[in-house]
């Protein structure tokens, strides 16, 4: 089974390669470039440095969201691309799911966090539950849109010790140092952000369990209206607003 991962939800850009659990090229960037400049050349690069023809994968793997709705959109257009290109189907790998992966088989609570804006983070809390031929990712608390003092909150009542990771820690860590009433750790650099390897490796997993579906059909999942949508709304709402207050003035 030969597993092709993009990521491009976050700040990170990767791309990876992982063939029956043997990870056979990754390259990951994390510096001041827009990922419609890194992703394409980055799988080319890869392409050509372990030879490989696209046609013999038997997936795309890709870090479905939540996260930067820019960057979303560019992994979903390669992949959708690819996948239809080649004939190949799509796997879609929550994105806070594949941060979690980094961290496999720890027996503290995971919490990826990536920054939101507006003191809200995209985050989940995952456990790996042991069975027969390793660990399966499990979601106490499914991914989702929230206040970060909301969530800490969240995370003191289920009183287990917790590993942080994702580009949101930094922005976050002063009010998890102040309001965190549980043990916490952070992880360290190599493991901390979304990386393909990780999208590829669980992607893997869940190609084999036939959580596939058509090129055609895949769609990023936002969780939240981007802030143009949001802003809009408000627009129309604030309108109508107007223009009730406007027809009430004019009964009276």
């Amino acid at each position: 089974m030969k597993i092709l991962g993009l990521d491009s939800s976050g700040l990170a850009a990767s791309a990876a390669v992982v063939e029956n659990d043997v990870l056979l090229a990754e390259y990951t960037t994390d510096y001041k470039k827009t990922h419609s400049q890194t992703l394409l050349p980055m799988l080319e690069e890869i392409r050509k440095m372990i030879e490989l023809e696209l046609d013999t994968i038997d997936a795309v793997a890709v870090a479905s969201g939540p996260g930067s709705f820019t960057g979303l959109r560019i992994g979903s257009a390669t992949a959708k691309g690819l996948g239809l290109a080649l004939g190949k189907p799509i796997v879609e790998v929550p994105t806070l799911e594949g941060l979690a992966w980094n961290l496999w088989g720890t027996d503290r609570l995971v919490c990826p966090l990536m920054d939101a804006r507006r003191n809200q983070v995209y985050t989940a809390a995952y456990e790996f539950q042991p069975e027969e031929n390793g660990f399966r990712l499990s979601a106490v608390i499914g991914q989702m849109p929230i206040d970060i003092i909301e969530w800490i909150q969240k995370l003191n009542d289920l009183k287990r010790e917790v590993i942080f990771l994702g580009d949101g820690v930094p922005v976050c860590l002063p009010a998890v140092r102040e309001r965190l009433e549980v043990p916490f750790r952070l992880a360290p650099a190599g493991c901390n952000r979304q990386r393909a390897a990780c999208v590829a490796a669980l992607g893997a997993v869940y190609y084999a369990q036939g959580k596939t579906v058509e090129a055609a059909a895949h769609r990023p999942e936002y969780l939240r209206k981007s802030q143009a949508e949001r802003e809009a709304m408000e627009a129309e709402r604030n309108l109508n607003e107007n223009r009730d207050q406007g027809a009430e003035g004019g009964r009276h």
